[in-house]
């Protein structure tokens, strides 16, 4: 795929999930926030991403997904992405043996987690699925690893916004079998920012499924 069709795919994507959710009810842009973990980490994340994330985060969509906001005390994408660096690093994934793990495809001898070169957690389950990405692969989009249980990884060479519209439309996107189709408008619950905070949840638009 060429650069310029490559943008195009992406911004189409992007407008069709933005669509699919309507108007934005997350934490809001936060540009300082963004910058400073970016600084932190040593990378920057695509835009769609931080755009799907302003708009919506710290959210859970379709009664599994986590999405977290880099900006918020709670439900933080930074802490989040630390933690979860943390647990995996820790994990022996030779002793655990995978059925596939991105070694190869990262060009490392051991898997890093929370690294420029390794992977990056952006996204969970309730499911025990997480979603991570590779920043330094197909840069600038990255390129998506999903971990469903400790199964397996999958590759996914897709932008977030692609992967998420597919997610969200029902397409195995966390491996095989692993398909969450809900009928009809994406629906969304507020992760409450303090232990008093109400959760609140509501349906975006209508979507003719």
């Amino acid at each position: 795929m060429s650069e310029v069709s490559a943008v195009m795919s992406n911004f189409s994507f992007l407008s069709r999930v933005l669509e699919m959710l309507g108007p934005a009810s997350g934490a809001g842009e936060d540009v300082y926030a963004w910058e400073r973990l970016e600084s932190e980490l040593g990378f920057g994340f695509p835009e769609d991403y931080r755009k799907i994330i302003d708009s919506y985060a710290p959210v859970m969509l379709n009664h599994h997904l986590y999405l977290h906001h880099p900006a918020t005390s709670r439900w933080n994408l930074g802490e989040s992405i630390e933690r979860s660096a943390t647990a995996f690093s820790e994990v022996d994934w030779e002793d655990v043996g995978v059925e596939w793990d991105p070694r190869g495809a990262l060009g490392l001898e051991k898997l890093e987690f929370g690294t420029p070169r390794g992977l990056v957690e952006i996204a969970g389950s309730d499911r025990s699925e997480v979603v991570f990405w590779a920043p330094s692969l197909d840069w600038p989009r990255g390129r998506i690893f999903c971990l469903w249980g400790m199964e397996g990884f999958y590759e996914y060479r897709f932008t977030f916004s692609e992967w998420l519209y597919r997610y969200l439309v029902g397409e195995d996107m966390i491996g095989p079998n692993s398909a969450a189709f809900y009928p009809g408008p994406v629906h969304f619950r507020r992760l409450p920012m303090s232990p008093e905070d109400k959760s609140v949840t509501w349906v975006g638009p209508d979507r003719g499924m």
